[in-house]
């Protein structure tokens, strides 16, 4: 399928590697010039060079607001407008509420619902200005289904996934979208870390009603349709892409 957005621009923030690369390499694949970043220069000097077709790198602490919205702004300088956003990031480190101090909220809440802000506030005014915009964020499926030790991601992504929806709401009659990504287990270093072996893995598999860990390339390719010309009509949506493991109805 065409998607119909070649000769588009695109921001997609944390993407030298696992789910962010895959979003950028689909986008890259559709036509669409890429503006990558990463918190390493030389891995996102790398990811630039594999993905080809003239992406560019940009070095960037997305645990950092301010720094996350300074990426899109200097995206947008870079390629001479901008079209699409992919709002991603390092997740908060793992714990229980028990054992997670005040502090560490506020630390997750800027990196992973101030940020997404940012980046959001900094996109959107050219978006509805052209009449035309997708905005996609990276979150979790722990925002529909929390995760057992993971309390600042489960709080942080839940505030972003209302910001997003509230958004999508008073931006929609401009012609710009705004959705949300929910991996599940998918084939990436975070993910592994959490599986330190093979009963771990096994253990998270029974969950999955699809037996496997996602590749990211799926993962890529949901966003990537997410930034179509045919998703025109879907925003405020949040989509989850876990190998059927989340079991809610809605």
């Amino acid at each position: 399928m065409d998607l119909g957005i070649a000769g588009r621009r695109a921001a997609v923030a944390a993407a030298s590697t696992g789910l962010g690369y895959a979003s950028a390499a689909a986008l890259v694949a559709e036509g669409v010039q890429v503006t990558l970043c990463s918190s390493d220069a030389d891995r996102a000097r790398a990811a630039a060079g594999r993905l080809g077709h003239g992406t560019q790198a940009m070095t960037v602490d997305l645990t950092d607001p301010d720094a996350a919205a300074a990426f899109v702004t200097g995206a947008t300088e870079r390629m001479g407008g901008l079209d699409i956003l992919v709002v991603n990031g390092p997740g908060p480190a793992p714990g229980t509420v028990s054992d997670t101090a005040l502090g560490d909220y506020r630390a997750a809440l800027d990196r992973s619902l101030l940020a997404v802000v940012g980046m959001c506030l900094a996109a959107t005014p050219g978006m509805r200005a052209q009449g035309w915009g997708r905005i996609v964020a990276v979150t979790s499926l722990g925002v529909r289904q929390p995760y057992p030790h993971l309390a600042l991601s489960n709080t942080a992504r839940a505030g972003a996934t209302g910001f997003l929806r509230t958004l999508a709401r008073e931006i929609a009659a401009d012609g710009v979208t705004v959705n949300s990504a929910q991996p599940g287990l998918h084939e990436t270093n975070r993910v592994r870390a959490t599986l330190p072996d093979e009963d771990a893995l096994r253990g998270a598999l029974a969950k999955v009603p699809a037996g496997r860990l996602g590749a990211p390339e799926d993962f890529g390719a949901v966003v990537a349709f997410l930034c179509s010309q045919q998703a025109g009509y879907l925003t405020g949506a949040g989509l989850q892409v876990d190998g059927g493991a989340y079991q809610g109805l809605i």
